[in-house]
């Protein structure tokens, strides 16, 4: 780890953090409030991973996924076809929607469902996408400091970084680089935070990232155990049905990252209201470790 004690993390300069685990457990949450102290010294610089996603990386595909729907449309066509209308997707930190869009649900067209093949060559865009805009930190670490400098970092990453990087593996690129650069730190949930995800997905079931070795079991086993086929699949369905087999699987590849830097609960994070807050539980994390 970069920092060997609590008191090394409070007296160094700069505090490279990366917070990873499931989304809804503070992630951004934290990094907003670190972010909102730019204009102070010691100010934070807020790293995140979906939004270099959806930017950097998918931008274009989103963008010509609304331009196919719109020249669906015979205006909208006409429109296009003379360069006088523009489309592009407004994602923000807060709103990713258009990347969720874009990734899409597998099953009915008429419910909105996409073909399998091109679900899974979507979720094999935001794999690459995730993995750049990961081995992207760094360069933007370096940015912080040198072009705007802030010292201070936080990376928010993706809640399927547990997906696209191998743990277990101590030479993986990924892993590797990040754990050079940053502390590691894991927000881990309770039984009740996960069941608690649960009911907030089935409100408002949403596309994610999926490992494809998951995906494909998830995809025949629904397909068996609920008689559909890839046309008569509830798009809806299938992605709540999926959501906690998703959070169970995903459990131990977060605990292997974790092996990587430290973990605090999400009842300590629920608890930080300030910057000051945030670096003593991050002190009390690597020293407890």
């Amino acid at each position: 780890m970069i920092y060997a004690t609590g008191a090394d993390y409070l007296d160094s300069a700069r505090k490279r953090i990366l917070l990873f685990g499931m989304s809804g457990l503070g992630k951004t949450h934290l990094s907003n409030m670190l972010r909102d102290t730019r204009a102070t010294t010691g100010g934070w610089f807020h790293y995140s991973v979906d939004y270099r996603i959806g930017t950097r990386y998918m931008g274009e595909y989103i963008a010509d996924n609304f331009k196919r729907e719109a020249m669906k449309v015979p205006l909208l066509r006409e429109l296009l076809m003379t360069d006088s209308v523009y489309i592009a997707s407004n994602i923000t930190f807060d709103n990713l929607a258009p990347l969720s869009t874009y990734l899409g649900k597998p099953g009915d067209p008429a419910r909105g469902g996409l073909p399998f093949a091109d679900y899974m060559l979507r979720q094999e865009q935001h794999r690459r996408a995730e993995v750049a805009a990961m081995l992207d930190t760094a360069h933007f670490m370096a940015r912080a400091e040198t072009i705007y400098g802030y010292q201070n970092f936080v990376c928010d990453t993706s809640g399927s970084i547990c997906e696209v990087v191998e743990a277990e593996n101590k030479d993986d690129p990924v892993m590797r680089q990040l754990s050079e650069t940053l502390l590691l730190v894991w927000i881990k949930g309770s039984d009740d935070h996960t069941a608690e995800l649960v009911r907030r997905f089935d409100r408002a079931p949403k596309p994610m990232y999926y490992q494809p070795e998951f995906l494909h079991a998830a995809w025949e086993e629904y397909r068996v155990t609920h008689d559909k086929t890839e046309e008569t699949c509830d798009p809806d369905h299938f992605v709540r049905w999926t959501y906690a087999r998703a959070l169970a699987h995903r459990q131990p590849r977060y605990g292997a990252m974790a092996d990587w830097g430290v973990t605090v609960t999400a009842e300590e994070v629920a608890a930080v209201a300030t910057p000051q807050d945030f670096n003593a539980l991050i002190a009390r994390a690597i020293d407890r470790r």
